[in-house]
């Protein structure tokens, strides 16, 4: 990272900004192109600094068609979005909180598996992130089988990142 200044590693802050931001913006190879797009996430940081990102999809698409030729994939992050302004055009700017990284993307199959990566991205969604009052608090949710049979869940291990804040 260029601006070592701005550079965030605190399990805390990663944790805050994992949970206040509301989408993933996964980068996978598509030939020559990059291919991105938004997704809704769960996550697991765990106390030695791994991170698990967690997705789910349809059965079929285009980024699944991606992910069987090549399971290497980029991701950021973002929220805390202000707009600074001042009397120059150089005087302008952008506040923010992000999180970029990449890691390898696998397909979730055992349905133990798979319910975890559902519950935590209801869990972050449904907010009961660690920053947010839990709106279920009756425990583990629920899914319909059906809907669950049709449900693609993906992990991505994350294999580095970076926080990073402009303030």
């Amino acid at each position: 990272m260029r601006r070592k200044d701005r550079e965030k590693n605190d399990p805390v802050w990663l944790a805050e900004t994992l949970t206040r931001a509301d989408a993933c913006h996964l980068a996978l190879f598509d030939g020559a192109w990059p291919y991105v797009i938004s997704l809704n996430y769960g996550f697991e940081l765990a106390e030695n600094g791994r991170l698990g990102l967690w997705f789910h999809c349809a059965r079929e698409g285009k980024k699944l068609e991606l992910l069987a030729t090549n399971p290497h994939a980029a991701f950021i992050i973002d929220t805390g979005h202000e707009l600074v302004s001042g009397p120059k055009g150089c005087d302008w700017g952008m506040k923010y909180r992000s999180i970029a990284g990449r890691g390898i993307l696998s397909t979730i199959t055992d349905p133990a598996l798979k319910k975890k990566g559902l519950d935590l991205i209801m869990a972050h969604h449904a907010g009961e992130g660690p920053l947010k009052e839990g709106l279920f608090t009756e425990g583990p949710f629920t899914y319909d089988e059906r809907v669950f049979d049709f449900t693609t869940v993906l992990c991505l291990e994350v294999e580095s990142f970076t926080g990073k804040e402009k303030a």
